[in-house]
């Protein structure tokens, strides 16, 4: 059994050590790798790369300025479709779509380091602030945006470089979402996510409205009553609860919110972490904070999946990851029980397994692991209440918003886009995608009205 004598400390490591295990996990290119790898591309017709990605990113198109020193117009090409190309060259799973999709993708051979190409584009131009954009000649139409994250900022970008003025309603004190909050602190070091907000921002044409909370200070029918089109990007707010007896104990805690404490602390030294850390969740989440978990020191660091490696969120890069670092994974078991008084102690679990029409279910086997911190990352849900009067005729399914192919939304003037509306999956790219959609109907709807 485990004991009832949590140890939970800062300054687990030495600062050089802390600062080895959170500098950049993928460093960039130097201008000979860069050419060298641009070289490998065979720059297909259709190229499968260009068709994965979700923003539709030409990507033998800026390969080929790479090729020819051309950055500034590698550059534009990627960041037309997708204006935070920067963020997503660092946190995209391009293992999964457009290195994938790579024709030398095989056995034989590795693809094109796509990803690591796309940042030697981008970093110079948030670096130096050269401005590739231009605004239209003014509309005189406002849109609401309400959320900061990578789904609003992609939507103000595209709206006020077609002549309108928004409004970015944003809760956080920083702008950014989970680029800025949500991200694992060693794929996104140097304050980046804030230098390419901030360069989103240079346009003109984009007033931020920090610390404002839809429910709270406004209602979604305020919004349509004073603007012309409103677009939603708020993605899901509420933490999933285990719903286990003593989850209100001390040591039960969110992962999401350990992460923005993570991105937001000046020292990572001095955050507290617990030498036996349980992680309960399969996706991204649950592999950022148990490998950061380790990185701060972490003795042994336990994730915990109810199915297989198959069914998890997070991609198999993403789970060697975490196994190279030092993280166990457990599948195939589901939390049964939290132990302990008034701080966690362990966890019990009880193994699954799935029945002959394929539905998971509970063994009996059951087993125990000691922690000193038990980390919740088993995905969050939209608080629909948020969105106040107006709201009756807005369509939802499965707690998400439903929209069209154009992200538009039940409401004849509202848009919406990212993890909550249905379908969304958590990445960066979708959403910003989903952002350069809504803007482009709106603005369409908007000129022909």
């Amino acid at each position: 059994m485990p004991d009832n004598k949590p140890d939970i400390r800062s300054h687990r490591l030495g600062k050089g050590e802390i600062a080895d295990n959170f500098g950049d996990l993928h460093p960039p290119l130097s201008r000979s790798e860069a050419l060298i790898e641009a070289d490998r591309c065979y720059f297909c017709y259709d190229a499968p790369c260009t068709i994965a990605c979700p923003t539709g990113i030409d990507i033998p198109g800026f390969i080929q300025k790479i090729r020819s020193d051309n950055i500034r117009g590698s550059a534009h090409t990627i960041l037309r479709e997708n204006i935070m190309g920067g963020m997503c060259a660092r946190v995209c799973p391009t293992e999964v779509l457009c290195e994938e999709a790579c024709v030398r993708n095989s056995h034989e051979e590795k693809p094109v380091r796509i990803g690591l190409l796309q940042r030697y584009a981008t970093d110079p131009i948030f670096t130096e602030g050269s401005a590739l954009f231009a605004r239209a000649a003014t509309t005189g139409k406002r849109i609401a945006v309400v959320g900061g994250g990578p789904a609003g900022l992609s939507c103000a970008h595209r709206l006020a470089m077609l002549g309108h003025d928004v409004v970015v309603y944003h809760r956080d004190r920083k702008p950014g979402g989970l680029n800025e909050y949500g991200i694992a602190a060693y794929k996104v070091i140097d304050d980046f996510a804030q230098k390419e907000v901030d360069y989103i921002l240079s346009i003109g044409g984009i007033e931020l409205r920090g610390g404002a909370v839809m429910g709270v200070d406004f209602s979604l029918q305020q919004l349509r009553d004073a603007y012309d089109a409103v677009f939603i990007g708020i993605g899901l707010g509420s933490v999933n609860a285990l719903g286990l007896p003593g989850e209100e104990m001390t040591g039960v805690e969110s992962a999401i919110d350990y992460i923005a404490t993570l991105r937001q602390s000046g020292d990572l030294g001095e955050l507290p972490v617990g030498r036996r850390v349980v992680v309960i969740g399969g996706g991204m989440t649950a592999i950022d904070i148990a490998v950061q978990s380790k990185r701060l020191g972490a003795e042994n660091v336990d994730l915990v999946y109810r199915r297989g490696p198959e069914q998890m969120g997070a991609s198999r890069y993403e789970q060697e990851l975490a196994q190279t670092n030092g993280v166990n994974i457990r599948r195939w078991a589901k939390p049964g029980g939290l132990l302990g008084d008034s701080h966690v102690t362990g966890v019990e679990f009880e193994r699954t397994e799935l029945d002959d029409e394929g539905r998971l279910r509970a063994t009996g086997d059951r087993f125990t692991l000691a922690a000193d911190t038990v980390f919740k990352a088993i995905g969050q849900a939209m608080d629909a209440d948020v969105f106040g009067e107006g709201a009756e005729h807005l369509q939802l399914k499965n707690g998400r918003i439903l929209v069209d192919s154009a992200q538009k939304t039940s409401l004849d003037d509202v848009w919406a886009g990212g993890d909550c509306v249905l379908g969304g999956d958590d990445l960066t790219v979708t959403a910003v995608q989903h952002g350069k959609l809504a803007a482009v109907d709106i603005d369409k709807r908007l000129r022909t009205n």
